[in-house]
């Protein structure tokens, strides 16, 4: 069932896997056009091309770019391939769902069985920088480079995404921490500075979810193992939870909703 015009267009930054591979998959189902922004390997490519065929399947308008979203030239040529595409005035969702930080510690380990985990390297100046811009404020980039190229649908909608790491401190997610905290106050600042142009940001708070980027964190099996013990429901949250909810929020009916953290955790957070 198509929910949205058939002219608006959906932007998922980190589209091949998790957050954004789901929400790309539900947007489509619900009638938007996509356009999906990744960076991979080719001996990746036979996986995503299988999901990105199934979003296909629902026969609305299809981009993808596998490039490098940090960069200037990554930025213009999605940009430039939204225009080419017809997309001005139309881009109704854009989500930034970029996964790529430094996971090091910032304090030498002591115990010899976490040292084996984490080694003797240290989280330093550009790691911190290059983790806080990628996963932080680098949301702004693309918003701005889209408000520029006059994408933005009259009423659209902005998403961020963050982490029980916003608050708890995790050895080894220092800078992913500070990253989501830059996203999270980036995401205010857009809800009231870019309103009068018709934008919404929100930022999704999503519980202990099996993605790629949370099996890249040491201890990740423990942290799994902890959520589901904790979980009112008893499983871990599920890529299609977050996509359900986003889906939800773009619609007419969401509009009231602007600079909001929203947790999707089956009331993970709550439950201690």
């Amino acid at each position: 069932m198509s929910v949205f015009p058939p002219s608006q267009w959906a932007l998922v930054l980190g589209a091949s896997s998790g957050f954004g591979l789901a929400t790309a998959r539900k947007l489509a189902s619900q009638g938007l056009n996509v356009c999906l922004v990744h960076r991979d390997r080719r001996g990746a490519m036979d996986r995503i091309e299988t999901a990105f065929d199934e979003i296909r399947a629902f026969g609305r308008g299809f981009l993808s770019f596998n490039l490098d979203a940090l960069s200037p030239e990554g930025v213009a040529e999605a940009i430039a391939g939204l225009q080419a595409a017809g997309a001005a005035g139309s881009l109704r969702v854009l989500l930034h769902s970029i996964a790529f930080g430094n996971l090091k510690p910032i304090a030498p380990v002591q115990d010899q069985a976490l040292k084996a985990v984490y080694g003797d390297a240290l989280t330093e100046d550009e790691d911190m920088a290059r983790t806080i811009y990628s996963m932080g404020t680098s949301l702004l980039t693309w918003v701005q480079a889209a408000f520029r190229a006059g994408l933005f649908a009259p009423d659209a909608r902005v998403f961020g995404l963050t982490s029980e790491g916003n608050e708890v401190a995790w050895r080894g997610y220092a800078a992913v921490s500070a990253a989501k905290t830059a996203l999270e106050a980036l995401s205010r600042s857009i809800a009231v500075e870019y309103a009068p142009y018709g934008i919404r940001s929100n930022i999704i708070q999503a519980g202990v979810t099996d993605t790629p980027a949370l099996n890249a964190i040491p201890g990740a099996e423990l942290m799994k193992q902890h959520s589901i013990a904790r979980n009112p429901f008893g499983r871990l949250t599920r890529p299609e939870d977050v996509a359900g909810v986003i889906a939800l929020l773009s619609q007419d009916d969401a509009a009231w909703v602007n600079g909001a953290l929203i947790r999707v955790d089956g009331g993970e957070r709550v439950a201690g």
